[in-house]
């Protein structure tokens, strides 16, 4: 990076624009945290006065975000938004839809269609491998807004073995920090199948209400607590004109 006190211009511009370069090229994409303060204190050797009016101005200009607690986060500017999202990687699960949604600047909405206990176990076939759930089973589908557009018809099967009285709970949450904080489950690991259909719009299991077929991604998930308990398992379909997925190949887990 170069050196903002080399330049004539404030010092809190010089870094601003360094940031907002690196979100222009992609190389910081939406929803993710901008440097902090102490970050910034920390690579450019400035005041925190200085650093604090860089996230200012990075933020007056369209570009990111702050969340009171949590951060400065980059803003979805892309023409008619694509949403990002990370196969296998814990951390981008933790933090949820909603979440996701929200620090990337949109209004998130969820409907629920159903939410139901299952007494008699569910299986899912994922990565070749056939996982079990033994009932009882909570089942909650649901449709996930940006915007007021249906952007995932999401339908998850949870364990009430391992989490006892979940159904209790609203749906309009992390499930994810759930089982970590209410539960104290450790997440061993991630499993996740991405396909992709074209979805005809006189389906009767389409929900995405448009007059003409939908290209689709359909990503089947399975989250494994400790000794590879099956904790969770997933079926969501995503707009396909409105998602990119990244993947990570090896990714590490920072258990608390």
């Amino acid at each position: 990076m170069k050196n903002p006190n080399q330049s004539n211009i404030p010092k809190f511009i010089a870094i601003s624009e360094q940031i907002i370069g690196k979100i222009i090229s992609g190389e910081l994409l939406p929803g993710e945290k901008v440097p902090s303060e102490n970050e910034l204190i920390h690579s450019f050797g400035v005041s925190n006065t200085t650093a604090r009016k860089s996230l200012q101005e990075i933020e007056s200009r369209g570009y990111a975000r702050r969340i009171k607690g949590k951060g400065t986060f980059v803003l979805n500017k892309t023409e008619g938004y694509h949403l990002v999202r990370t196969l296998g990687s814990i951390d981008a699960t933790r933090r949820g839809f909603d979440e996701g949604l929200k620090v990337e600047g949109f209004k998130p909405k969820t409907i629920v269609l159903e939410k139901i206990v299952l007494e008699h176990g569910v299986s899912a076939e994922i990565s070749g491998k056939n996982y079990i759930i033994e009932g009882p089973v909570l089942k909650v589908h649901q449709l996930r807004y940006a915007n007021d557009m249906l952007l995932k018809d999401e339908t998850k099967y949870i364990s009430l073995k391992l989490c006892p009285k979940i159904n209790m709970l609203s749906t309009d949450l992390s499930y994810f920090k759930v089982y970590e904080e209410k539960y104290q489950l450790k997440i061993s690991d991630i499993k996740q199948n991405l396909s992709a259909i074209i979805l005809p719009s006189d389906d009767p299991t389409n929900n995405f209400d448009l007059d003409k077929p939908l290209p689709v991604f359909v990503l089947d998930s399975v989250v494994l607590s400790s000794k590879d308990a099956v904790l969770e398992l997933e079926k969501s379909l995503y707009r396909g004109d409105k998602y990119k997925f990244a993947i990570i190949a090896h990714p590490e887990y920072n258990g608390k």
